[in-house]
């Protein structure tokens, strides 16, 4: 409705049940008799166009604070809240039908985050007071180990300073942060400050109260400038040039003084503690494998894995039949070489793998995209018959640079805090990096095979006489791959006793069933076994194992029945977590289990809970947390609402971040393709959180989005839809055509799993460090952080999912490209520079 006719607002209310009535003219003349006769011209118009039927679908999850469900009316699906539902039926009853005007008014109720923002916006100009801009699916961008490690305390402090320019302009500012080395304050806007300018500060509010020299200066570089409509903010650093011995001494005795008066600023702390505890969420959930390389005489070889209870499967599936890693198999030299020669942007590739076992031996195939269009004539029987097989997989690899000395992330806090803050900023020792100092490069590995894509690999048509020509994507067994050592992403450890890989055959006997199954890891009191089928007990049930192959080693132990309980089942339930009973009358488990482990540690392979280089783990992990390739994201639960909170990447420039930065302000980026996905009852988020548990495997969903920027509102612009939602292969091929031709497709693999616990030991020294000097402060970030109820993953598996369809390898790298963005209205300009 156009601002001309808001005040007469009542007037329309009044008039919408009789627009389609014969005598209508005679009540709008009555009832606005007092309205100019052009106003009520525009007014019958404005009824009019709100009385015209209206065929939009109404989507309202994420847009306002209520608890949106499906609601159909004559056919059509609609996502309401409970006051939506009210207004939407209540307006239908004024006009009769499902018109301009029920659409319009379900779209402006009170709760909705829009118009309470306008309302706050409004209140908040009246008094003079400047409003951030909220909405429901933007969330800050940040990147993990991105905060500031001080060398000194920095104090909150306001006092009157003076600053004079290289030409001896005079500018007044008030200082908001200090310390012995810097400064930070605030001015007005009318003088603008870059970084790298020289200026001389004079304290003019201290030189009253304490023996500071008026006419002596203090010389400061800008090494940082934020500027708002009201002020601007800049960041001092004290120069070299000229010593000040006495002003360095006077202020370290007065911050010393006076910080707990005035409070120290713990700004970079509070960030830290923030980052750390979204890394402590997020990097137990990896899905992806990363895989660290070295070159040593130019040539690339896998050196590490870092492996958590996520992203065991490919590890695992890389394994032969005596259980020994060969993922050098998929990360060749030449492969490596090929990523890296690519765009910075673009170093990635997808790689299709498949097993045969004969002989009982396991022989490892696999191709990567760029290799399989270079044999067109194999393109169709490596996939079609790989896509038969139960061993096929698909994986996204990506590879991206690293420094290594990335591996030491030290505290936010200085040296002078404590002893202890002094020892964990001690950098790793020589022995540690002296292992990692050829490492040059991260690659991850993320097994992004689904249902939905294997059905269409394995319809392709294949002759079986051309299959003995797959042996060209072969990897001979007579030329194993570098070895690849493994450790476990390290937090907590909630273990008492370290875990040995061990894979037997086990069998398990549970009720009437008996399932056969491999144990993965064990230990004197319990240990974790992968099932060969469903099991369909809980958690505390006891079960029976008999270790058949382990029988044949020991005549000492009688190894059959031996009594577990189930601590713990995967999401999938064939993956068990057992705890040994052990009690006067059941020990047997315990002590095979302690001997064989006493007699065979030097060839049993521990997880590395106890590295035979302390803090190589944590060393690996840290170069991974500030590499992090794909896009995590964090979700509070905000009353019933799952809102993102934060998102995290370290690719600001990525086709999937593109479409993240699309209608969002700059430092955010818009999750919205996630909460509009056409013909979900309840939202992906709210829905996945609802049912899945913690220290779960993440939940995998892959979704299709026709990105269209040209468009000027995000829901033209952006439409979303879970591959499996389609009916059929051509529906999908038919949708991926119409978002190609009218702007770009993009496919995303979306990983959720239900947030877990932060190592609060890990942060104990920041935390207490906040504790003491903020102790508010402190309670607010808890209670801010234990409200992140969802980590994910976002990986685009756009080229795959083209391949899939069978696009070429141009329309390929056509849909690469980056669309064209709406233009902005010329007129919105003029008015916002003269704003």
């Amino acid at each position: 409705m156009s601002q001309d006719l808001e005040e007469y607002q009542e007037i329309i209310e009044q008039l919408k049940p009789m627009i389609n009535e014969p005598e209508f003219n005679q009540v709008l003349s009555q009832v606005a008799s007092n309205v100019p006769k052009q106003k009520r011209f525009l007014i019958k118009m404005e009824l009019k166009r709100l009385s015209r039927p209206c065929l939009r679908l109404i989507d309202l999850r994420g847009q306002v604070a209520g608890d949106c469900r499906e609601y159909t009316y004559q056919g059509k699906s609609h996502f309401l809240d409970d006051t939506a539902i009210d207004v939407f039926e209540r307006q239908v009853r004024l006009f009769g039908e499902y018109t301009m005007g029920v659409y319009e008014a379900v779209k402006n109720t009170e709760n909705s985050y829009r118009i309470i923002y306008q309302k706050q916006r409004e209140e908040a100009e009246k008094e003079g007071l400047e409003v951030e801009e909220r909405k429901p699916h933007h969330a800050p961008v940040l990147r993990f180990g991105e905060y500031a490690k001080r060398s000194e305390e920095r104090m909150n402090f306001a006092v009157n300073i003076e600053l004079f320019t290289d030409l001896n302009k005079s500018i007044q500012a008030t200082t908001i942060d200090v310390s012995v080395s810097g400064l930070k304050v605030k001015l007005a806007n009318e003088h603008l400050f870059k970084v790298g300018e020289r200026i001389t500060v004079q304290f003019r509010g201290l030189e009253g109260e304490y023996s500071i020299d008026r006419k002596a200066g203090v010389g400061y570089n800008i090494v940082d400038v934020e500027s708002s409509k009201r002020e601007q903010r800049i960041s001092l650093q004290k120069n070299d040039e000229h010593a000040h011995h006495s002003f360095d001494d006077f202020f370290e005795k007065f911050i010393h003084g006076n910080k707990r008066r005035y409070k120290v600023n713990m700004d970079n702390t509070l960030t830290a503690i923030k980052l750390k505890t979204y890394e402590q969420y997020f990097i137990p959930n990896v899905t992806s494998v990363p895989v660290y390389i070295e070159k040593l005489n130019n040539v690339y070889i896998p050196k590490y894995a870092l492996i958590n209870d996520s992203n065991k499967d490919p590890l695992y599936y890389w394994s032969d039949e005596i259980f020994e890693l060969r993922l050098g198999y998929v990360l060749g030299h030449q492969r490596i070489e090929r990523m890296l020669s690519l765009p910075e942007n673009s170093q990635e590739t997808v790689v299709y793998s498949f097993t045969h076992v004969k002989d009982d031996k396991i022989y490892f195939y696999s191709a990567s995209q760029e290799e399989l269009f270079e044999r067109p004539d194999l393109m169709k029987v490596f996939l079609g018959y790989g896509g038969r097989k139960a061993s096929w997989r698909v994986f996204k690899l990506q590879i991206t640079d690293v420094d290594i000395n990335q591996a030491h992330m030290p505290l936010s806090l200085p040296d002078s805090v404590s002893g202890a803050v002094k020892r964990q900023n001690h950098p790793p020792a020589p022995r540690l990096m002296s292992r990692i100092k050829n490492v040059r490069h991260i690659a991850l590995l993320t097994d992004i095979t689904d249902d939905v894509g294997t059905q269409i690999y394995e319809r392709i048509p294949i002759r079986r006489g051309e299959i003995s020509q797959l042996k060209v994507f072969g990897h001979p067994r007579n030329k194993l791959p570098p070895t690849v050592q493994m450790f476990r992403f390290k937090y907590h450890n909630q273990r008492k006793e370290t875990r040995y890989q061990l894979r037997t055959k086990v069998l398990l006997n549970f009720g009437d069933m008996v399932i056969e199954g491999s144990s993965e890891d064990v230990s004197t009191r319990g240990m974790r076994i992968e099932l060969n089928d469903f099991f369909h007990g809980e958690e505390q049930d006891l079960v029976k194992l008999s270790f058949p192959l382990l029988q044949n080693v020991t005549k000492k132990y009688e190894l059959t029945n031996l009594p577990y309980k189930v601590k713990g089942i995967s999401y999938d339930r064939n993956v068990l977590h057992l705890q040994a009973v052990v009690d006067s009358a059941n020990k047997t488990a315990q002590r095979f289990f302690d001997e064989l482990i006493r007699n065979n540690r030097s060839k049993l392979k521990a997880y590395k809970e106890e590295e035979e280089i302390p803090g190589i783990g944590a060393a690996l992990r840290n170069m991974y947390a500030r590499n992090v390739i794909n896009t995590a994201f964090f979700i509070r639960k905000e009353g019933i609402e799952f809102l993102p909170d934060a998102i995290v990447t370290s690719n600001p420039n990525s086709r999937l971040n593109n479409l993240l930065a699309y209608d969002a302000e700059s430092g955010q980026y818009n999750m919205h393709f996630l909460y509009s996905t056409y013909g979900v009852e309840l939202d992906f988020i709210q829905y996945t959180l609802k049912k899945i548990k913690t220290n779960k495997k993440p939940l995998m969903r892959e979704i299709f989005i026709a990105f269209d920027p040209s468009r000027e509102f995000i829901d033209e612009a952006i439409k979303s839809r879970f591959a499996d939602q389609f009916h059929g292969d051509k529906e999908r091929k038919n949708f991926i055509n119409q978002a190609r031709q009218a702007g770009q497709f993009i496919a995303v693999k979306v990983f959720l799993a239900r947030a877990g616990r932060p190592d609060i030991e890990r942060l104990q020294s920041e935390i207490s460090y906040v504790g003491i000097y903020a102790i508010h402060r402190a309670k607010v970030l808890e209670e801010q952080l234990w409200n992140i109820i969802g980590v994910g993953d976002l990986i685009d598996v756009t080229d795959e999912v083209l391949i899939r369809h069978h696009f070429s390898q141009q329309q390929i790298l056509d849909n690469q490209q980056t669309p064209a963005y709406h233009k902005v209205n010329s007129a919105k300009i003029e008015n916002l520079l003269k704003a």
